[in-house]
C-alpha cells in the first residue's frame, strides 16, 4: 500500500479527522487506501498543542478521494491553515489532496521518502493487532477546542419566531393552563385523543380529566400507564384545589408501581388494587399493564379509566401487545379510555390503531405553534444540520459549544456513525472538552475543567449503563432547579420522552433518526420555556457522502430523510391556517389565520374533514418519507405538477383506501396548499400580505390553486443541498438517486459505452444528460450513471474482501 509521510504534528490531525485536506505541490493520480505516516517536524517549525502519534512510523489509514487545484476558500480550512498569510501550513502547494474515513492504526515503522512509497501493510487485522479510537489527553488543534470562539454555528432548515404572548402558560380560574382547558371541554368522551406538544401539560391535563370522571361520570378507578418508570413521577400527587379545581389529585404510595422490584410483585399490587373499593388512583409502566392484564378477568376494567401516556408506543401491528391489550378493552369492556402523545406521527412506519377504532376517538391537538408562541422568555427556533466526513468524533469540536445548555445524543452502537464502542466516544469527547477532575461519588456528575478558560463544567454520563452509577445520575437530575446545576447531558438512549430539563439550549444528535417520534421527542427536550435562554436549537449532525465510499447510497439515504425530517418539523412548528375557497364576489376580509384560494376545493364529506383536521401531519409524513418521492429530491428539473398530482395523490390513496377520487382530490389540496405555504415567506405591505412561492411574491388575494400546484414541495431542500455540497459531490448524489430506478442490463451499458458515448462526447464535448429531451441522449446518459455505480459497488466489494470484518 502507499504511505505518504505528513510532518508533525499535522499527521496527528489527519489520524484523528480533524485535517482532510494534504496540500502538495504535485498532482498525484492515485485514488483510495493511503497509509499516513508521521515524520519529525523541521527544526524551527512552529508547533501547536503537541502531538498525539509517535514519529518515524505509519500511524494512519484514508481515502484519498480526490487531488484537485488547491482553492485557500475552499480548502484553507480543512487543509489546518491559513494560504493568505502562510500561517501554519506544513509546505505551500498548488494541489489539495482530499482525504476521507480516517482511521488510527497500531503505529509501525516507516523509513520516510518525498514522495509516496510503497509498503508492506495487510491491516491491522493482518498484523495480528489493532489500534481503538485515540481519545486524545491535548487537543491536536487551537480550532478543535470545544469553546465559543471555534463552535461554528449549524446550517438551519427552519427558524421560527414566536410572539412570547404568555397565553399556553397563564392559569384560569381552575388553575388550567390553556391547552388543559381545551382537553377538558372534551371530557364527556369515553375514548379521547390528546396530542399536544411537550412541556404543553398533558400529565396535569389527565388529573383535571380523571377526577372530572371519577366524581361525574361514573367511573371508580383510574389506571395510568407510562413507558419507564421515571416518567411516572408526572403523575404524582397534587393539590389541583389551591388554583380553583374541585378536587385533588391522591395517589397512594402502595399504588405507585413505578418504582424498582419484579413486574410478578408488581402485577398481585394491580389485583389488590382493583379488589381494594377506597383506591382510586393506580400509576404503572406499559410493561406492568401487560402482564396485568393477562392476569386479571377482563370484566374487572369495565367502569375504569385507562389513561396511556406517550401513547405512539402503541401500534396496530399484531405483535404490538400493549395494542392489543387496548383493542380488546374497547371491544369487550365499558371502559373509559384517555391518551396521550407529545409526538404528531401516529406511527412511522405501522399506524398506532386500526381505522375504526381511531374513528371512535374524539380528537384534541394543540399544536407546537400554539404552545412555543403563549411562552413568555423563549423567542426563536432553529432546527438544522452540521455535515461531518471521516468519524463524527472529529466533528464534534466544531459544533458543540459547551457554553450552552446542551443534551447530546450519541449514536445507537448499530448505527453507521458509530464506532461501536459507546464508552470509548463518551471518554473521546471528555477529553476534547478539557480535563475530568472528579465525580462526585454520590450524584455521579462529572467535572471537567476547560482547556480553553479553565471553567469547571459539570456532565451528565447517561451513556453509562451501570445500573448503580446511572441511578444515581438519574436522581440528581431530578432535582435540578437552576442553569449551575447541570452544563451538558451526555446520552445514548435515555433523556428523550418525558424527561425535563427546562434550562436545556442546545440538542445535539448525532446520525438520522429513522423515527420522526424520536425527532420531536428530542427537540422536546430543548424547547420548554425558561428564564436562561430566548433560543433553543436542534441540530443533527449527519455524515456527508462521500463519492468515493461504496456504501455512498445509504449516506445518501440518510442525508435526504434527515433533511425531509427537518422539513416536516417546519411543518408542525409553523402556525396553522384554515383554507376556504374565494368566489368571485368575495368581499369580505377574511378572519386571522384563514386564506381563501381561487379554485380551492373545500372538504365535501365529515372524512376528509377529520383528515384535514386531525391527520395532516401524519400524511405530510408518510409522503415526505415516500421513498418514489425521495427519489426526486434532488432532482432539479422535476416537473412541480407531477409530484403534486401524480405522486402525493398515490401516497393519500395508499394511506386511505376508502376515499373516492374527488375525496382524494379534496385531500390532496389541502396538503399541497398547506405545505407551500407553510415553506413559504410571508411578508406584509401595508394593508396587503404576500406569500414567495415558485421564486417570486405574491398577493395572498390572488392565489390560485393552479398557482401552488406549480411548487416544488421540495425545493428547499434541493436548494439546502445545492448550498451544502460540492457541485461534484451534488452529481453522484443525483447519480445514486437516478442508479436506484435505471432499468439496464451490463450487457446494453457496455454496448452503449463502447459504441455510443464515445462519439457523442467527441462530438458536443460533454457527457450526455439525463434530462436531455433526447431519447438517445438521456439512454447514454443513464448507462453512465449505471456504469458509475457497478464500479462504486465492486469497489466496495473488493474493500470488503481485502478487509474482513
Amino acid at each position: 500500500m502507499k504511505c505518504l509521510m505528513v510532518r508533525q504534528p499535522w499527521a496527528s490531525q489527519i489520524a484523528d479527522g480533524s485535517k482532510t485536506v494534504e496540500i502538495r505541490s504535485w498532482h498525484y493520480t492515485h485514488r483510495g487506501d493511503l497509509l499516513i505516516g508521521a515524520s519529525k517536524n523541521m527544526a524551527g517549525q512552529r508547533m501547536r498543542d503537541g502531538t498525539l502519534y509517535p514519529s518515524g512510523m505509519a500511524i494512519a489509514h484514508v481515502k484519498l478521494v480526490d487531488c484537485v487545484p488547491f482553492n485557500a476558500k475552499l480548502h484553507g480550512k480543512a487543509a489546518g491553515c491559513d494560504r493568505d498569510t502562510a500561517q501554519d501550513c506544513e509546505d505551500s502547494g498548488d494541489w489539495a489532496w482530499i482525504l476521507a474515513e480516517a482511521r488510527a492504526i497500531e503505529p509501525f515503522a516507516v523509513k520516510g521518502q518525498v514522495k509516496p512509497f510503497e509498503v508492506d501493510y495487510g491491516g491491522d487485522a493482518g498484523r495480528g493487532r489493532g489500534r481503538p479510537p485515540v481519545a486524545p489527553t491535548e487537543s491536536p488543534r487551537r480550532g478543535d477546542r470545544l469553546s465559543p470562539s471555534s463552535v461554528v454555528a449549524p446550517t438551519n432548515l427552519v427558524n421560527v419566531t414566536y410572539a412570547q404572548t404568555g397565553d399556553s402558560i397563564a392559569l384560569d380560574r381552575m388553575g388550567m393552563r390553556e391547552m388543559q382547558a381545551k382537553a377538558f371541554l372534551a371530557r364527556d368522551a369515553q375514548y379521547l385523543l390528546l396530542k399536544a406538544p411537550p412541556a404543553s401539560g398533558k400529565s396535569r391535563a389527565l388529573m383535571f380529566l380523571a377526577l372530572d370522571k371519577l366524581f361525574n361520570q361514573g367511573v371508580q378507578k383510574v389506571i395510568v400507564a407510562v413507558p419507564e418508570r421515571s416518567i411516572g413521577a408526572s403523575f404524582a400527587s397534587a393539590r389541583l384545589s389551591a388554583h380553583g379545581f374541585f378536587a385533588d389529585w391522591e395517589v397512594n404510595d402502595a399504588y405507585n408501581l413505578c418504582t424498582p422490584g419484579g413486574e410478578s410483585s408488581k402485577v398481585k399490587a394491580f389485583g389488590k388494587f382493583l379488589d381494594d373499593t377506597a383506591a382510586t388512583i393506580l400509576i404503572c409502566t406499559h410493561a406492568t399493564l401487560r402482564f396485568a392484564f393477562d392476569a386479571v378477568e377482563e370484566s374487572r376494567f369495565n367502569r375504569v379509566l385507562l389513561a396511556i401516556d406517550e401513547f405512539h408506543h402503541v401500534s396496530a401491528d399484531a405483535d404490538n401487545r400493549l395494542g392489543e391489550v387496548l383493542r380488546s378493552v374497547m371491544s369487550h369492556t365499558t371502559a373509559h379510555i384517555i391518551a396521550m402523545t407529545g409526538s404528531y406521527f401516529r406511527g412511522d412506519s405501522v399506524p398506532v390503531l386500526q381505522a375504526e377504532d381511531e374513528a371512535r376517538f374524539s380528537k384534541v391537538t394543540y399544536n407546537y405553534y400554539e404552545q412555543l408562541n403563549g411562552y413568555t422568555h423563549l423567542k426563536t427556533l432553529g432546527i438544522g444540520y452540521h455535515f461531518y466526513q471521516g468519524r463524527y468524533l472529529s466533528a464534534i469540536a466544531q459544533i458543540l459549544d459547551t457554553d450552552k445548555k446542551t443534551i447530546l445524543h450519541i449514536p445507537n452502537v448499530n448505527a453507521g456513525e458509530s464506532t461501536k464502542q459507546k464508552h470509548d466516544e463518551v471518554n473521546y469527547i471528555l477529553d476534547a472538552i478539557g480535563e475530568v477532575e472528579k465525580q462526585d461519588s454520590a450524584t455521579g456528575v462529572l467535572f471537567v475543567r476547560r482547556k480553553t478558560d479553565g471553567k469547571v463544567i459539570k456532565v451528565a454520563d447517561l451513556v453509562n449503563d451501570n445500573p448503580k452509577d446511572r441511578d444515581k445520575i438519574v436522581a440528581y437530575l431530578r432535582t435540578l432547579n437552576s442553569p449551575d446545576d447541570m452544563d451538558l447531558i451526555i446520552a445514548l438512549g435515555m433523556a428523550k420522552e418525558g424527561f425535563d430539563w427546562p434550562f436545556c439550549e442546545h440538542a445535539l444528535t448525532v446520525g438520522y433518526r429513522g423515527s420522526l417520534t424520536e425527532i420531536i421527542q428530542i427537540i422536546g427536550r430543548a424547547t420548554r420555556d425558561s428564564p436562561n435562554k430566548t433560543h433553543a436549537q436542534f441540530t443533527n449532525l449527519i455524515a456527508q457522502p462521500d463519492a468515493a465510499d461504496g456504501e455512498v447510497k445509504l449516506s445518501v439515504n440518510n442525508m435526504l430523510k434527515a433533511i425531509t425530517a427537518s422539513l416536516l418539523m417546519e411543518q408542525v412548528l409553523a402556525p396553522n391556517f384554515k383554507f376556504k375557497t374565494k368566489h368571485p364576489d368575495d368581499t369580505q376580509t377574511p378572519e386571522v389565520g384563514t386564506i381563501h384560494i381561487r379554485g380551492f376545493k373545500e372538504p365535501t364529506s365529515m372524512r376528509v374533514k377529520a383528515i384535514v383536521e386531525s391527520d395532516l401531519n401524519d400524511l405530510k409524513a408518510s409522503i415526505l418519507q415516500d421513498s418514489t418521492l425521495l427519489k426526486v429530491l434532488p432532482g432539479e428539473f422535476i416537473d412541480p405538477e407531477v409530484i403534486n398530482k401524480v405522486l402525493i395523490p398515490r401516497v393519500i390513496r395508499t394511506k386511505y383506501p376508502d376515499l373516492n377520487d374527488e375525496q382524494v382530490e379534496e385531500v390532496r389540496q389541502h396538503v399541497v396548499a398547506d405545505s407551500a405555504i407553510k415553506n413559504g415567506e410571508i411578508k406584509e405591505v401595508g394593508d396587503k400580505k404576500f406569500v414567495r412561492m415558485a421564486g417570486k411574491f405574491v398577493n395572498i388575494e390572488d392565489l390560485h390553486i393552479d398557482l401552488i400546484d406549480r411548487v416544488n414541495p421540495f425545493q428547499k431542500a434541493f436548494e439546502v443541498l445545492s448550498k451544502s455540497v460540492t457541485a461534484s459531490l451534488l452529481k453522484v448524489i443525483q447519480e445514486t438517486i437516478d442508479a436506484g430506478r435505471i432499468q439496464m442490463t451490463d450487457e446494453e451499458a457496455v454496448i452503449l459505452y463502447r459504441d455510443k458515448i464515445g462519439p457523442f462526447m467527441q462530438q458536443h464535448g460533454r457527457e450526455p444528460h439525463i434530462n436531455a429531451s433526447d431519447p438517445l441522449e438521456k439512454r447514454m446518459a443513464e448507462a453512465l450513471v449505471y456504469l458509475r455505480n457497478k464500479r462504486r459497488q465492486q469497489q466496495a466489494q473488493q474493500a470488503a474482501q481485502a478487509n474482513p470484518a
